[in-house]
């Protein structure tokens, strides 16, 4: 690949030798995953999925599982929406959970079940962004492709920005079009994910230094919060009414030392979850 004329930082280290410090730093800080070296791109879909604002620590063991329950495109697909929500429960942020089985239900009905081979392709499907897109590619297919998460963008500003803050994307995205080898990008991205764990790890996190970084809401106490806490009721009681549903997240945030969620707040958030197809209502009544 080819990087734009001009992009690559003119005091930063060479190409050849950025190249070479993160290939040697990212074998140093190998991490195996269960996700990684295979070809199954299914598979490599949900851990992207999964570990989008996750940490690695919380995917080990639930990407086993759910992979167990869910081995195939179609299994996903075919799955009743809260059996696909059961299994998600811990890992937040449940739109991912929904956003994977609509990729998949229409990958099944337009695509025969096979998953595309190209970044374009990949996202026309429901929730798919561009460095998911890449993930699958690079990392199933072993085809470059320009990805970009977190600990990518913190090796190439820590390496080639030291002292820039607000670091567009779009400075970094020829870099790591360039950087990206024809043969094996596979293992040149993992160099640059596990490179960009330990940059975190010694200090302030480069990534920070983006112009897209934004610092993360608390999650206790908050809009979020009451939003998963109303869809873990639904999933462990179905069918629950209104009033009961009501009356135990009102109990979840007493507990909690909080005030009652205000009737308007409760509403939009039912409404919201609904529309959304989280759960369905039957009258006063709501199904998981």
């Amino acid at each position: 690949m080819t990087a734009l004329e001009g992009a690559w930082p003119k005091d930063a280290p060479s190409r050849q030798e950025f190249i070479e410090k993160v290939y040697s730093q990212g074998k140093l800080a190998y991490r195996e995953m269960p996700w990684r070296n295979i070809s199954d791109a299914y598979g490599v879909l949900v851990s992207e999925v999964m570990l989008q604002q996750t940490q690695v620590s919380r995917a080990l063991g639930r990407w086993e599982r759910f992979m167990k329950r869910f081995p195939t495109v179609g299994s996903l697909a075919n799955a009743q929406m809260g059996e696909v929500l059961e299994e998600w429960q811990g890992l937040g942020y449940n739109r991912r959970a929904l956003s994977l089985k609509r990729a998949c239900e229409t990958c099944l009905s337009d695509m025969g079940g096979t998953l595309p081979q190209t970044a374009k392709e990949l996202q026309t499907l429901p929730g798919i962004g561009p460095s998911t897109a890449a993930g699958v590619v690079a990392f199933a297919y072993n085809k470059p492709a320009i990805y970009l998460d977190t600990n990518v963008r913190a090796v190439f500003i820590h390496e080639l920005f030291p002292d820039r803050d607000q670091v567009k994307d779009r400075e970094l995205i020829p870099l790591v079009e360039d950087t990206c080898p024809e043969t094996d990008p596979r293992t040149w991205y993992y160099a640059l994910l596990d490179y960009g764990v330990v940059l975190k790890s010694q200090g302030a996190n480069p990534s920070r230094r983006s112009a897209q970084y934004a610092r993360q809401s608390s999650f206790q106490g908050s809009h979020r919060q009451k939003r998963a806490e109303v869809l873990r009721i639904v999933l462990g009681n179905p069918g629950i009414a209104y009033d009961e549903l009501k009356a135990r997240l009102d109990l979840f945030e007493e507990k909690h030392g909080r005030g009652v969620c205000s009737d308007e707040e409760f509403d939009s958030i039912i409404e919201d979850l609904v529309n959304e197809g989280f759960f369905s209502r039957d009258g006063v009544y709501y199904h998981a």
